[in-house]
């Protein structure tokens, strides 16, 4: 695992728009709104979500940078691994350079492997619309913008296309967040994981400006939102953690 200080010349742009905004923030003493983590919605469960005899299940889940959806789930009780990556189009293109282009299909994705005894894969996806992202969102994330940067569900079985497609309804319904939801569902698109030197960006780097100001508070909202769910040690990619 590279160290952070090796980590930025592989993504300026995002370390410079995370520096950016710190220093106004505290210039100002606040956070832009616009540059804020979005808050937490809370949301109900699904009212479709079937039980699985599965020993283990895997959800892929894209909602943005892949550093604050991993970090989220990686907090949560059940989930066994959550690994950034790239979904969506070809593995040739299965590059964080080439992905930036927004030209390739894919989406910064997470693939979370977890416990279905522990936790089902609709409350996987209450936690991930009500805080790893806002699902309202088209093609962007808080300051990212692109189609690599989609709310997406990539749904691994026509099953979990189903209970993705109605839990959508179930909150359109709701009016759930003011706002149509714009998230997609792509079915058995292959995932593929990112380098290594983006796996537990958020555990590793939690001083980052970036980080500070995007994701921490996602795991905050976690804690807050599902105390139940939330654990405080992640569970991790790399086997030693460090800084």
């Amino acid at each position: 695992m590279n160290t952070p200080s090796t980590l930025a010349p592989k993504f300026p742009r995002r370390m410079a728009l995370g520096a950016v905004a710190l220093l106004a923030a505290a210039a100002a003493f606040k956070i832009a709104p616009s540059l804020a983590a979005e808050k937490a919605v809370v949301i109900p469960a699904p009212a479709d979500d079937p039980a699985t005899a599965a020993a283990t299940e895997t959800a892929v889940l894209a909602g943005g940078c892949f550093w604050g959806v991993q970090g989220v789930f990686q907090h949560v009780k059940g989930v066994t691994n959550a690994v950034s990556g790239y979904a969506g189009g070809d593995e040739k293109t299965a590059r964080y350079e080439t992905v930036g282009s927004g030209r390739t299909g894919h989406a910064e994705a997470v693939a979370i492997t977890y416990d279905p005894k522990q936790i089902s894969y609709g409350r996987i996806l209450q936690i991930y619309f009500s805080v790893a992202h806002n699902p309202t969102e088209l093609n962007r994330q808080g300051p990212d913008r692109g189609t690599q940067y989609r709310s997406t569900v990539f749904a691994q079985n026509d099953e979990q296309a189903r209970v993705a497609k109605a839990y959508i309804e179930q909150l359109g319904k709701a009016g759930s967040f003011g706002a149509p939801i714009a998230t997609t569902i792509e079915l058995q698109k292959r995932f593929f994981p990112a380098e290594a030197y983006h796996q537990d960006y958020l555990t590793l780097n939690p001083n980052q400006p970036y980080i500070v100001i995007n994701d921490l508070p996602k795991v905050a909202n976690l804690q807050k939102v599902f105390p139940e769910r939330y654990r405080a040690d992640p569970v991790l990619v790399g086997k030693r953690v460090s800084g």
